[in-house]
């Protein structure tokens, strides 16, 4: 039997021996397999920053390609533009020159007829020469030649030949003209989409830098515009929700801590803010209206503007141009960005020129009233906008004022703690004291009548006494025997006045915690129904206050803010 346990012991001891050094082995080779695990990494990384190399210089090589391939491009746009318009370039030339020429009355006006002649047999087509050819007739008086090249130029852009007319008048002063010549160009536009140009021309008009408009040339096709905007489905909803948000955009937040109790301890502060919100927006309108209107109109960058509108006409390309034009400018922007498709793309929407945005007139008027920093409308348009808006502002404003006194609250909630109550107007404020101080008594009473001793710490007291009467019978036979038992029992005893004294203790705390309740509870709830009172008064006052801003509305009319001619001037060019 010995024999065997020692073979088994030695047979355990190769075992163990085999098991350690296959264990060093594996050791061994996890390490050889971290060392190429970790230079296949470096391997990795290696690679990697080969590859983010490799790919640094196909881009880069890319962007070359692409940069002179735009180059390429731009010479053949630029042939391209110079063979089919570059006849256009020479008249736009002639024209600004003919403007400056009249300007500085240097030029002989035989001179100026006999150039824009040979353009209009140079240029066929083209709307602006018979203008040009038009502006040299009037220049030397030649009323029959003037008429025939007008019809032309009217023939061939009407649009643009009464816009680029009504300038000219503008300029020398001819304010029946440019007035006429304006309203036809406005004629042509749609009511729907408005652009930039015409934004200007409006906002000159509504300045009396076109001329005061005795006939009503420009008011009627304005009426007109109304109309039939007006007459579309769905239009006068459109109109009075974009009114109603921009008459809120005016809103201004509560100041924190106006309120503090209400908004502590009442569920209904948030709706309490909100129409309190929309009281003060009554004075909030009202001031700003009134500072638009009393504010000093000043015209000098508008007419900045249209001399502006003026060069552009005769000096930038036209549509049949677009294509090429956008065409070159994208190129050149490919080029200026090092082949960068992308970044010239981004650029060419950056610069997308005002005047591609486009408004309906309605929300032209809406946005010169409410946001003329974004809309740049001068204060002649502001106060025109607001004038020729009212019926729509003051329906809006209805609107908004009746609906934030339909969210007014009949109750008012009052929460404390645990304490849920409403009053209308803290009238019955004894009342919510008394049924706060019932719910403070009954909670106090609920949690008073928990604290009672249980069944071991009720009977401790006889237990411990019994147990103290037996020691000292047993002490007559077992002195040592009866102190432990005397002791036991008088611990027993000890231990039921102790949790009786416990309960007392946390009687007590409870009756001056809910008698601190109680205090303070009431102290919240008096002042909460202060500012309740406060509340229903400012809200009152407030909201009164929205009769100003209709009383200022009955007294703008429209047709105040249309000027009026003064001359007889009635020369047509």
């Amino acid at each position: 039997m010995a024999k065997e346990l020692a073979i088994s012991l030695a047979n355990l001891r190769f075992i163990e021996d085999s098991l350690a050094t296959i264990s060093r082995e594996i050791n061994h080779l996890n390490s050889r397999v971290n060392q190429v695990d970790g230079n296949v990494k470096i391997v990795e990384s290696k690679i990697e920053i080969l590859a983010r190399e490799f790919r640094d210089y196909v881009e880069k090589q890319a962007l070359a390609n692409r940069k002179a391939e735009a180059k390429m491009n731009l010479s053949a746009i630029r042939d391209k533009l110079k063979d089919n318009f570059g006849h256009y370039d020479v008249v736009r030339r002639t024209a600004t020159g003919i403007l400056q020429a009249n300007d500085l009355a240097i030029v002989k006006s035989s001179m100026l007829s006999h150039v824009t002649e040979k353009q209009m047999i140079e240029t066929p087509n083209y709307w602006l020469t018979p203008c040009l050819v038009a502006l040299a007739a009037w220049i030397n008086n030649d009323k029959a030649l003037a008429e025939r090249a007008l019809a032309e130029g009217i023939r061939r852009n009407d649009e643009k030949t009464s816009l680029f007319f009504g300038l000219i008048c503008r300029r020398v002063g001819r304010e029946y003209s440019t007035l006429k010549w304006l309203a036809r160009y406005l004629e042509a536009q749609d009511e729907e989409k408005l652009d930039r140009k015409a934004v200007i021309v409006l906002d000159a008009f509504a300045s009396g830098i076109l001329g005061n408009d005795t006939e009503n040339f420009v008011y009627k096709q304005i009426e007109g515009w109304m109309s039939n905007l007006e007459a579309k489905p769905g239009f006068t909803e459109r109109q009075l929700e974009n009114w109603t948000d921009a008459i809120n955009s005016k809103r201004v937040p509560l100041r924190e801590g106006q309120y503090p109790y209400l908004e502590q301890y009442s569920n209904t502060w948030d709706t309490m803010e909100d129409i309190l919100e929309g009281a003060y927006l009554n004075n909030e309108l009202y001031e700003y209206f009134k500072g638009i209107f009393d504010q000093k109109e000043e015209t000098k960058k508008l007419k900045i503007e249209l001399d502006k509108i003026l060069d552009s006409l005769v000096t930038e390309f036209d549509e049949e141009e677009l294509p090429l034009k956008r065409e070159e400018q994208f190129e050149e922007l490919v080029v200026k960005y090092n082949g960068s498709e992308s970044r010239a793309q981004a650029q060419m929407a950056l610069e997308k020129t005002v005047y591609d945005d486009q408004r309906d007139f309605m929300q032209l008027l809406t946005d010169a009233a409410m946001n003329p920093e974004e809309s740049k409308s001068s204060v002649a348009t502001q106060k025109f906008a607001t004038a020729l808006s009212r019926n729509n502002i003051v329906m809006a404003f209805n609107d908004i004022t009746a609906k934030n006194r339909i969210k007014v609250p009949y109750d008012i909630e009052i929460n404390v703690d645990t304490f849920n109550d409403k009053t209308q107007n803290g009238e019955d404020e004894e009342e919510i004291l008394n049924r706060f101080e019932e719910l403070v008594e009954q909670e106090k009473t609920e949690e008073l009548s928990k604290f009672k001793l249980n069944i071991f710490d009720q009977f401790s007291v006889f237990a411990g006494i019994a147990i103290i009467l037996y020691g000292i019978v047993k002490s007559f036979m077992n002195r040592n025997f009866a102190f432990i038992t005397i002791i036991l029992g008088v611990l027993l005893v000890l231990y039921h006045f102790g949790a009786k004294s416990r309960i007392n203790e946390l009687i007590q705390k409870t009756i001056a915690k809910y008698e601190e309740k109680l205090e303070n509870g009431k102290q919240i709830i008096r002042a909460i129904i202060a500012e309740i009172v406060d509340f229903r008064i400012e809200f009152s006052e407030k909201d009164t206050e929205s009769q100003k801003v209709l009383d200022f509305f009955e007294q703008i009319k429209p047709e105040e803010y249309i000027k009026k001619l003064g001359k007889t001037e009635r020369k047509i060019i």
